[in-house]
């Protein structure tokens, strides 16, 4: 397998942390070539630090890692050379305009002079920027800041693409033309590691690894999470909400439950069983009940398990 970014026992210490609590601990990496792999966690997980490290703007404390086969420590110019790297805050020049930071940034990365021009008009075309080129990037929605600094990132053709968090603070419509461009940038044969707290994005990845407190918690495809969970699920949608609360407190089998909207989502066990017995208890109740029924899991359902198995064991 030819991995393109590998992390073996990866671990940081500030100076200001207690020695029990470092921000990353033995995290364990394996990213195939050409694939997207999403780093999921909530802030305070220790994605920007893996990513900050990965992309050598930090050193680890501990534990070694490889980008393109070169480590990222004694090799650093040369992994960096394989890298484009978008960190979560904006990292631009405010003061110039989209033409004047693409130029700078493929003069800094060696872009040549000749191979510039079509590079630029490119990266313009696949952001659909090209009619913001004299517009001050400060001057830009959050929306076109991310996609320009996306296009800085890209502007030498990276073979490993480093993103953190790069749809947080933008508008739906934005954060769905950032994954559509992802999707062409992975089409080009760019592995792309990038960190999310949102679990609709992680469904998007090929491979992920679910990060909390500085560790991973577990590694493989969406589906595959999401398969190995030790429950099953019930959507439930009734009204009078505090009787249904009732009703499912004095039900057994039902694990843990959670408000998803105007639904509530349950994990249990014996599910046939079960939910003949809650809707029976439901209609002994007098609740009015809309939906009932089995529901697919989703990597939010992992993310709250895995988290929630993390702190039982602590």
């Amino acid at each position: 397998m030819n991995l393109a970014i590998e992390a073996n026992q990866l671990s940081k210490q500030y100076p200001s942390q207690r020695e029990n609590h470092p921000a990353i601990e033995n995290v364990d990496l394996s990213i195939s070539s050409g694939t997207l792999f999403g780093l999921v966690g909530p802030d305070g997980a220790g994605k920007t630090t893996t990513l900050r490290i990965l992309a050598t703007v930090m050193e680890p404390t501990s534990g070694q890692a490889r980008v393109g086969g070169f480590d990222v420590v004694r090799q650093a110019e040369k992994a960096r050379s394989l890298i484009g790297y978008m960190p979560q805050a904006f990292s631009l020049y405010p003061d110039l305009t989209v033409m004047e930071n693409l130029n700078f940034f493929a003069n800094i990365n060696g872009v040549s002079k000749a191979h510039r021009k079509s590079r630029i008009e490119e990266l313009l075309n696949f952001t659909r920027l090209g009619e913001f080129t004299k517009r001050r990037s400060e001057h830009l929605s959050g929306g076109m800041r991310k996609k320009l600094a996306l296009a800085c990132a890209l502007i030498h053709e990276p073979r490993v693409l480093l993103l953190d968090e790069p749809t947080t603070g933008v508008d739906p419509v934005s954060r769905r033309e950032l994954w559509h461009i992802l999707s062409q940038v992975i089409l080009n044969g760019v592995t792309v590691l990038v960190s999310t707290p949102y679990m609709d994005e992680a469904e998007r990845c090929n491979q992920v690894s679910i990060l909390s407190e500085g560790k991973v918690l577990t590694t493989g495809t969406p589906r595959e999470l999401e398969a190995e969970l030790p429950f099953d699920i019930l959507e439930v949608k009734a009204r009078p909400r505090r009787v249904i609360r009732e009703v499912i407190g004095a039900t057994e089998g039902i694990l843990h439950w959670r408000p998803v909207g105007d639904r509530l989502r349950l994990y249990v066990n014996g599910l046939d069983s079960l939910e003949a017995r809650l809707a029976s208890a439901l209609q002994d109740a007098e609740a009015e009940v809309s939906i009932l029924r089995r529901a697919k899991p989703t990597m939010d359902d992992v993310f709250i398990h895995m988290v929630d198995d993390q702190r039982g064991r602590a």
